[in-house]
């Protein structure tokens, strides 16, 4: 059953504290474990994250503050209207902007972290996350000259189908009753539900917020929390990156989804999307899979499911969201990603 409760209780709190204890004690006990069975291996990971975490660290910080900004304004209740109405347009709108717009799982964390507090509607939410992993104006541009303009054009429409289907499969889910409370009730949500106005914004927009004090609480709180749950989550996703590089061999890859075998799509989505770690990375990959016999239907199914599923798309929200949430997410990824492939396969 994909059914939350719908009222925040006390119980919740404690379970989450539980939860985070136990994760926390996980987490160190692996950490201390490798250290111990291969320090310089650990240590050449580390090394790898912090390189990749300084790489992006000038766009994680605009994010960050421009949803304390929005936040400490009031105007993140202004854009959190924006996404609600109606819901055919909303999830329409929330697709086109994903699909088109320069952003990703990683830039648009503290955004969505704070549409969630706001209780803004999940499927438009769901609709935004599902389309804005797979393409930009960007990728477009690189995929047309690595792979052609069929596989970009086609990345870009299946972009804008996934939100739209996800889109509305959560909508049908939760006017079912299903689904009514997503979120986590920690971390940069629950700074969001401070006693400084609904969901920690003031209700009035006053975008000269550091002249209260109360906003400027607001302001540091929401860069904080935000901040600390984005290096951790970022941290544990450039790790799994680094042993992947190591590991994974692009050999086993084309075995896998190569050739023309009936079970090249959905291996396409389930074992290879895991591994595709980078948008731009994977395209001269991707590139060799095809010369070396990959069909175009498993390719396309790689590269949609890949960007959904990949570490930097997944974690924010697994982050953000209750697990059956995020399952909902996996799996929508992976029948959105199978439907495109064929799709493509048959229009080609």
């Amino acid at each position: 059953m994909l059914d939350i409760e719908t009222t925040d209780r006390p119980a919740d709190d404690d379970r989450s504290a539980r939860g985070r204890l136990c994760r926390r004690l996980l987490g160190g006990g692996l950490a201390a474990a490798g250290f111990l069975a291969a320090p310089s291996l650990m240590l050449e990971a580390m090394a790898f994250a912090a390189a990749s975490f300084l790489a992006i660290a000038p766009a994680v910080l605009a994010a960050l503050v421009l949803t304390a900004t929005a936040n400490a304004s009031g105007s993140i209740g202004l854009i959190a209207g924006s996404f609600r109405g109606n819901p055919v347009r909303m999830i329409a709108a929330a697709s086109v902007v994903g699909a088109l717009t320069p952003v990703c799982g990683i830039t648009v964390f503290p955004l969505v972290a704070g549409l969630l507090a706001a209780r803004v509607p999940l499927a438009p939410i769901m609709a935004f996350w599902l389309s804005s992993p797979i393409t930009d104006p960007g990728m477009l541009a690189i995929t047309a000259a690595t792979l052609g303009w069929p596989f970009a054009i086609g990345k870009t429409l299946a972009a804008l189908a996934c939100g739209l289907f996800g889109g509305a499969v959560v909508f049908a889910a939760t006017g079912a009753g299903y689904l009514s409370n997503p979120q986590k009730p920690t971390g940069a949500l629950g700074t969001m539900r401070s006693p400084c106005g609904a969901c920690g914004a003031p209700k009035d927009v006053l975008w000269a917020f550091w002249r209260e004090s109360d906003r400027q609480t607001v302001f540091k709180q929401t860069i904080l929390e935000n901040a600390r749950l984005m290096l951790l989550w970022l941290f544990l996703a450039f790790v799994a990156e680094f042993f992947m590089r190591r590991y994974v061999p692009d050999a086993w890859i084309v075995s896998l989804v190569g050739g023309e075998t009936a079970h090249a799509v959905p291996l396409a989505a389930l074992i290879g999307a895991p591994i595709y770690l980078d948008g731009y990375a994977a395209l001269p990959l991707l590139r060799g899979l095809i010369d070396g016999g990959m069909q175009a239907d498993a390719a396309m199914t790689f590269l949609v499911a890949g960007g959904i599923i990949s570490a930097w798309a997944a974690i924010p929200v697994f982050s953000l969201v209750r697990f059956p949430v995020f399952l909902l997410y996996i799996l929508l990824a992976i029948v959105c990603s199978m439907l495109a492939g064929w799709g493509f396969g048959l229009l080609l």
